[in-house]
Formats: C-alpha cells, structure tokens, sequence
C-alpha cells in the first residue's frame, strides 16, 4: 500500500513539486488552506521606533520638558483622544482611526525590559525570556503548528517569529518567485484522477496551486488596484494583497520596516518612517477593501523597544523599553487600548510598561485567529482588541 510517508519520498512527488509554486512545494504536506480563514499581517518596526514621539502625551507638561527639541506641536497631532495625538506623519492613518479601525497601543513591553536589538527582538520574536529559549520556536509558528498552517516572510529571511515544529514559514522578496515555473507541463502532470486517496489529494493542491499562480500572474499586470506609495514597505504589503486575492490560503504574512535606530538627527528620519509606513497601512487597507477582502484581514506593528524619553546630545534618542504599536482591522476595537506609562514614575529613568506584548499576541492569536493561545500567555488576559 502507498503510504503518504513513502509518497512524500517517491521521486512522484519530487518531479511534481518542481513545477508547482513555491508555496504549494514547501507546505504539500500541510493541510488544505482554508482560503476563507482569517489572516493575521505583521509589520516589524526594526531599530527601534520612539514611542513618545508615535504615541504623544501632548497634554502632559513632562513630555515638553523632557524634548526640548523633539517634541511636536499639539496642533499638528493626529486627535486619538484630548490628551493625546499620533506624529504628524501618521495622518494617512487618520481615517482608520476615525472609523473605528485602528487600535493604538501605547506602553507594550515587558518585564525587566533588555536594551539589546537582538535580545529583545529574540523576546518578541520567540515570547519567551529564558535564554536558552531565546533561539527557538516562535510565537506565530508554535500557534500555527496544530493546524501545520502556512506562514509567509514577505521581504527576507523567514523571522525567527514563523518558526515552528509542523507549520511552514517560505520566504520571498518578489512575488514572481511563487509563481510556476512550468504552467503547461505542470497542468499536464496533474491531469489524470486517481484511486488513490493520497495522490488525489496531492494532485487537487497542485491543481489549486496553478489556479492560484495564474490568477497571480494576471494580477501582477494588473494596473486597477488602488495605488501604493513607492517604498519597499509599500510594495511589501501589495505583494500581500495579491496573494491574498488570489487565494493561496496562507494564514500568516510577516514583513519588516528597518531604520527606526535614531540615535542622532532624529526628527527628518523618524516622520519619514512613520509618513511611509502609514502611507503603506492605509493603500493596503483601501487595496482589501475594494477587493472585499478587507474583513478577514489584521495588521499589527511593533519595535523591540521604545526610546529614551529624555533626548540626547545629538538630536536623537537612544535604545529605551516601554514601546508603542498599533492593530489595525475592521473588526478592531479602535482608540487607545491600554494606558500611556507614566513618564515621572520611573524605573532606571526609562518608562514602565503598561501592556506585556504577551497580551496583544494572546488576542491575536486566540480572539482573532481562533488559534490554541500559547501555554506561556495563558494566564494573562488577553487585551481587550476586538469588538464584542
């Protein structure tokens, strides 16, 4: 009898996967996609963005004496709440905000906060503080691993993040690399039905993996959708949107946004980050939108830390811990979620935390995805992200 582990090792399989997109090769052996799940995008803010100046408690006189030179002026805020305003460069994201989509997150961290890029990204990455855990699965890859699901590295390397037992995490930085290499004799290798359950089955996923590349063929030459700034997180997130219109069935899409280590000049670079990761946010959200897509999709931001709240000799900031993000959606429960940190009680002059980023993942994953939440975020409530 053919079983599906010597059918995954006969050379079958090996010649029909090099004519399948790469998507459909590296997770054949998952279970079919649910196309109609929903899907969870993340956008890493690397470098670490300044929270105090994404996130602004204008109405707090210690915020104007604590940036002398950095602080924005009221007036040019992005309204979240009386007391409190988005930088400027932020405005692209004021109709979500408006609409109730938009979620921002001030104060996410966690306990005995780590200064490092790479230990505290290790953290996010993994949710885990122990070191030896530091360097193992992550937090969206353990919660994908019951269901073997599919996640994608938009950009780069696959993050740390999607690593997992059973679930498959693919790279790519351009959408032609998951598209067929071979349409014709790929179609021609599907062509006949068998008996055999398992070869039907992988036959049936080849067969949607052509649908699914020739639909992402026609869209790439697709001139109609909606327009995205001409940046790389702007093409990233269109790259997103076209696979998700064409169905590839992936649950999870992680990409990154690099620069925001501002330790001198900072004020030209951080609005210009800020100004092309909402311009990104918004034409991807208007993209799914007028595709009618846009209810099954979440996006969360974050950086590994915040900055210092005092700034530096320079014109800048340096590496800080209490950070800020943001969740977008339609079903999010917008405004500000979570308190700001108290910027005179501090602890070794930096800001405390005010939301673990274990919470946020803990809503994601369980509130929004339906996911199995992960043992080690159990006992915290989730933050209270998304309408009842």
């Amino acid at each position: 009898m053919l079983t599906r582990r010597s059918f995954l090792q006969s050379s079958s399989l090996v010649a029909l996967s090099a004519t399948v997109p790469l998507f459909v090769s590296r997770s054949v052996r998952a279970a079919a996609p649910d196309r109609d799940a929903r899907v969870l995008v993340v956008v890493e803010m690397d470098g670490g963005n300044d929270a105090l100046n994404t996130v602004v408690p204008h109405a707090d006189a210690e915020y104007a004496r604590l940036r002398p030179k950095l602080k924005l002026d009221p007036k040019r805020l992005v309204k979240v709440t009386d007391a409190v305003g988005l930088h400027p460069a932020l405005r692209p994201l004021d109709k979500l905000l408006s609409d109730g989509r938009l979620a921002v997150l001030p104060g996410v961290g966690y306990p005995n906060p780590n200064r490092s890029h790479f230990e505290s990204m290790a953290m996010w990455h993994t949710a885990r503080f122990d070191e030896a855990e530091l360097r193992g699965y992550g937090w969206l890859g353990r919660a994908m691993d019951p269901s073997a699901g599919n996640l994608f590295s938009v950009g780069g390397e696959v993050s740390p993040a999607l690593r997992g037992r059973r679930s498959s995490a693919v790279a790519f930085k351009r959408i032609e690399e998951v598209l067929l290499t071979d349409t014709t004799a790929a179609k021609a290798s599907v062509g006949a039905e068998s008996a055999d359950d398992l070869l039907a089955y992988v036959r049936r996923q080849a067969t949607d993996a052509h649908a699914a590349a020739d639909k992402l063929a026609k869209l790439t030459g697709d001139k109609t959708s909606p327009s995205y700034p001409q940046t790389e997180l702007g093409e990233r997130l269109k790259i997103v949107a076209k696979l998700l219109k064409a169905g590839v069935g992936a649950r999870v899409f992680y990409t990154q946004q690099s620069g925001y280590d501002t330790h001198s000049q900072q004020a030209f670079t951080h609005a210009t980050l800020l100004g092309e990761f909402a311009a990104a946010v918004a034409a991807f959200f208007a993209d799914l939108k007028a595709s009618k897509l846009d209810e099954r999709v979440t996006l969360m931001s974050f950086s590994e830390f915040g900055r210092t709240i005092k700034e530096n000799g320079s014109a800048g900031t340096d590496h800080g811990t209490a950070g800020a993000g943001f969740v977008c959606g339609p079903t999010v429960a917008g405004g500000l979620v979570g308190s700001l940190p108290n910027l005179t009680d501090l602890d070794k002059g930096e800001p405390k935390m005010t939301t673990d980023f274990r919470r946020v993942y803990h809503a994601l994953t369980a509130d929004w995805m339906g996911l199995p939440p992960d043992p080690a975020a159990d006992k915290l409530d989730p933050l209270p992200l998304f309408k009842a």
